[in-house]
């Protein structure tokens, strides 16, 4: 694996896969909005990709979309958080069913919300699609890949888990209200969370650019999935702070709304990292508390 493409590259996962792959001696190149900026030249909202340029690497790695959490999910923005990634994988996928010699790896990005909500049942890659927005998405961005796939390429799905980093995503926001003292479970805290250390994800996708026989849809979560109340007291630890504040289901509702916060924030899901054990990829963070500390520590 020489010369690898990354959409996405300046995000929270973008910008740690690069520094890894370039560390490990891999050419990156950045799939550009800008005609202007150096990369691969592409826009989804446009229909837009210099095939030629995508060409002349030897795997793909996509990772953009609209953020979930950016404002509130009025059908306005569900719509875009859609297109978003259905659009931007469309583009890729076709391209490369296109070519006669490209790229015979793509890697796109989904996530954990493709199950649903499964409460505190262990669900992994064999378990089939939920309810819900995010489940809906998931399942169309997947789909978005089979142009690719049914041209021979390896497609692999990468369902993302909850990212503990400070730098960005989900993690940051959290430690708000940690800061100011009041932080706690969220709803009843008996919800568990599948998340993943930032340097797993970055591991995780390194893994599956080199895994050339694994394809489908693989979990990249810790074997160790927590509570909310479990990960609340562990964040407060490790962040010196008091962890004894819940934010009742019904304030994070009136907040962001009743879908979007029983889809992002009340709702369970204990998910098995299956095909990554089973290939011997070894976690680098798979517990909770060493993996807060780490993030916090960033």
């Amino acid at each position: 694996m020489k010369r690898v493409a990354i959409s996405g590259a300046r995000g929270l996962v973008g910008r740690a896969l690069r520094e890894r792959l370039e560390a490990e001696g891999v050419e990156v190149v950045a799939m550009v909005r800008s005609r202007e900026r150096e990369g691969i030249s592409w826009s989804a909202e446009r229909g837009e990709l210099d095939e030629a340029a995508l060409s002349e690497v030897d795997a793909v790695v996509h990772l953009a979309g609209e953020s979930l959490a950016a404002s509130r999910w009025t059908e306005a923005q569900k719509k875009r958080i859609l297109e978003s990634r259905v659009k931007g994988t469309e583009l890729i996928a076709g391209a490369l069913a296109r070519m006669e010699k490209g790229p015979k790896t793509l890697i796109c990005a989904s996530a954990v919300g493709y199950y649903g909500d499964t409460g505190s049942q262990w669900v992994d890659e064999t378990a089939p699609s939920g309810e819900g927005f995010l489940a809906e998405v998931c399942r169309a961005w997947e789909e978005a890949c089979e142009p690719a796939r049914g041209a021979g390429v390896r497609v692999v799905n990468a369902r993302l888990g909850v990212i503990t980093s400070s730098e960005g995503g989900a993690l940051d926001k959290m430690m708000l209200p940690f800061k100011m003292g009041v932080g706690g479970p969220m709803g009843s805290g008996d919800q568990y969370m599948s998340w993943v250390a930032l340097d797993d994800v970055v591991g995780a996708l390194r893994w599956l650019l080199l895994e050339s026989e694994l394809e489908g849809p693989v979990n990249v979560v810790s074997p160790n999935p927590v509570t909310n109340a479990e990960f609340a007291k562990a964040l407060g630890k490790a962040m010196h702070r008091p962890a004894v504040m819940p934010t009742p289901g019904f304030a994070l509702k009136i907040a962001l709304g009743k879908e979007m916060a029983e889809e992002m924030l009340l709702i369970g899901q204990r998910v098995r990292p299956k095909r990554l054990q089973e290939g011997g990829y070894a976690f680098e963070h798979p517990r909770v508390d060493e993996a807060l500390r780490d993030a916090v520590s960033e």
